[in-house]
């Protein structure tokens, strides 16, 4: 624990933090930036793929916000991968978020994933953090529609 003398305030690491936790630790900026930005409009976006016993074996979890889709997760099984779902997940993605007024998408994915496959979508990489993980990076990709 680090103190801060003169304010009564200590820094805590915290293992296990809670929901409430970090509920505290974001109202003030959540606050902020509803005073100060423009309207979020934060829109979950969210595609399932469902297996034949209805069972979700993968999708995409996403979001539009600030005028811009913003994948956070596709999943495709591995007995599926380079048949087209992949595709037809972010194609359909991308269609809500245009119908939502978006701009445009951006993601993240690490060496070891999927740069390549988004590249073939038409996304491009407008970030990189090297060594994350060590001797490997992570891309920030994006496109406009």
């Amino acid at each position: 624990m680090t103190s801060l003398e003169e304010t009564g305030i200590n820094v805590l690491a915290v293992d296990e933090p809670t929901a409430e936790d970090r509920a505290a630790v974001a109202a003030p900026l959540l606050a902020y930036n509803q005073k100060e930005g423009p309207r979020a409009l934060a829109e979950p976006l969210v595609l399932l793929l469902k297996g034949d016993d209805g069972q979700t074996i993968g999708g995409l979890w996403g979001k539009t916000v600030y005028d811009w889709m913003v994948v956070e997760l596709l999943v495709v099984p591995e007995t599926m991968r380079g048949k087209g779902a992949g595709a037809a997940l972010m194609k359909q993605a991308e269609h809500i978020a245009r119908g939502r007024g978006c701009l445009g998408a951006w993601l993240d994915t690490f060496a070891f994933q999927a740069r390549g496959f988004y590249e073939g979508l038409g996304y491009t990489v407008f970030g990189e953090l090297v060594d994350h993980p060590r001797e490997s990076a992570r891309y920030f990709l994006s496109k406009r529609f």
